[in-house]
């Protein structure tokens, strides 16, 4: 009897997950990764490429290396992709939901008023969470060199990198070292011929990425002609917060200027009331851009409260989803080739350039102060990188740590 015929093998692995397991993956993520876009990286990979192996060391790279192009917060656009490369279009969502949302909500319950309650959690503690990132730093840097950097011309330009990274700091100086490595990488790497990573399932076809695409630059010039036609509060702060998200390379901190000159010159958000939405924004987990919920929560005319937030929220992360969306399907065919490959080799170099410039500045030097801080960041490392603790537990422990033995400790 003759057999019946094979299918074929599928040319993208099946997803496993569903959309609302990734919501929770992403949600435990957002309650517990502290230490900024850097340190969320690290917590990512550890996740995403060594525990649960949705994707190999270089294509997380790739993301990196594509998120680091595109402007809005890197964190959150690797986030999404995620998300996107797992569930499509719904997974984008839950995995952007569930990062985002622990720390949006925690800082509009601040603008509605629960100030007070701001200084429960000692200023020790969070030096103990900052020790934490280290850590967290640390064992990405250390991951990404062993698989990125194995050759001198490589290693070269990682320290390169690093070391144009602490001169020029500031997101032109980290496009301009991304770009040069890109070019040296064209010019003198020479990669395999076959690809080194398994291909990435993108749920986003060449013409919907074309879509997204155009809708993101009608969005950006079209809301401030709408607003000059139909003018009002809610649709000025979605411009606004559009626009910063839209126009700003690197996030979180870098974003800042942009949302003070649009939300405190017109008079939106007192600049008080800003500064200590900003320092709040320091102290919760997930990404320092959830601080657009706390002005739009703070806003004096309507909306305001829990609307103003949301409005203010989805206008400023908009622009990342439709830059992830649109760019995604054009990388993964770019990157095939051969001369594209070998520009990523140096991007990939130098982008673990510019993860150890991070990890001495600001990172290390804002959280290191004294000897016993090293023992804190050691037995951390330890504990995430040999004992393979989760890093939510180092977390609660680097956080007691800081309240007994930090600065302010009894």
């Amino acid at each position: 009897m003759a057999s019946s015929p094979e299918s074929p093998a599928p040319t993208t692995p099946v997803p496993i997950e569903t959309v609302g397991a990734v919501f929770l993956v992403f949600l435990r993520l957002g309650l517990s990764s502290f230490g900024g876009p850097v340190a969320h990286l690290g917590y990512f990979r550890a996740e995403f490429v060594e525990r649960r192996r949705w994707l190999g060391e270089a294509s997380y790279a790739d993301l990196v290396a594509l998120c680091q192009f595109l402007p809005g917060p890197a964190s959150s656009q690797v986030g999404m992709a995620l998300g996107l490369m797992r569930r499509g279009y719904a997974g984008a969502l839950a995995a952007w939901a569930g990062f985002t949302l622990p720390s949006a909500v925690l800082l509009i319950l601040l603008a509605l008023g629960i100030a007070g309650h701001s200084a429960a959690l000692p200023p020790a503690a969070l030096y103990g969470l900052k020790l934490v990132a280290v850590a967290v730093v640390a064992q990405a840097v250390w991951g990404m060199a062993r698989t990125l950097c194995t050759d001198a011309p490589r290693v070269a330009m990682m320290a390169l990198a690093c070391g144009v990274a602490l001169r020029v700091p500031g997101a032109f100086g980290q496009l301009g070292v991304i770009a040069a490595a890109g070019a040296v990488g064209l010019l003198r790497l020479r990669p395999a011929a076959a690809a080194d990573h398994a291909p990435l399932p993108i749920a986003v076809g060449r013409r919907a990425g074309v879509a997204w695409l155009v809708l993101f630059c009608v969005l950006l010039l079209g809301l401030p002609a709408l607003l000059e036609a139909l003018p009002s509060q809610g649709l000025a702060e979605a411009a606004a917060f559009y626009r910063s998200g839209a126009l700003v390379f690197g996030g979180g901190h870098v974003v800042l200027p942009l949302l003070q000159a649009a939300v405190v010159s017109p008079g939106w958000v007192d600049k008080d009331v800003f500064l200590a939405g900003y320092g709040a924004a320091q102290a919760v987990p997930g990404p320092l851009t959830t601080f657009a919920a706390f002005l739009g929560a703070s806003m004096r005319g309507a909306p305001s409260g829990w609307l103003g937030g949301l409005v203010c929220l989805v206008a400023i992360f908009a622009p990342s989803f439709l830059l992830v969306a649109g760019a995604l399907p054009f990388w993964e065919r770019l990157r095939r080739q051969r001369r594209t490959r070998a520009a990523l080799m140096g991007v990939n170099a130098a982008v673990v350039g510019l993860l150890l410039a991070a990890l001495y500045r600001p990172v290390c030097t804002s959280a290191i102060e004294r000897p016993a801080d090293i023992g804190v960041v050691v037995v951390a490392y330890l504990a995430l990188a040999r004992w393979r603790l989760p890093p939510w537990l180092v977390v609660l422990a680097c956080g007691v740590a800081g309240w007994l033995l930090g600065p302010g400790a009894a």
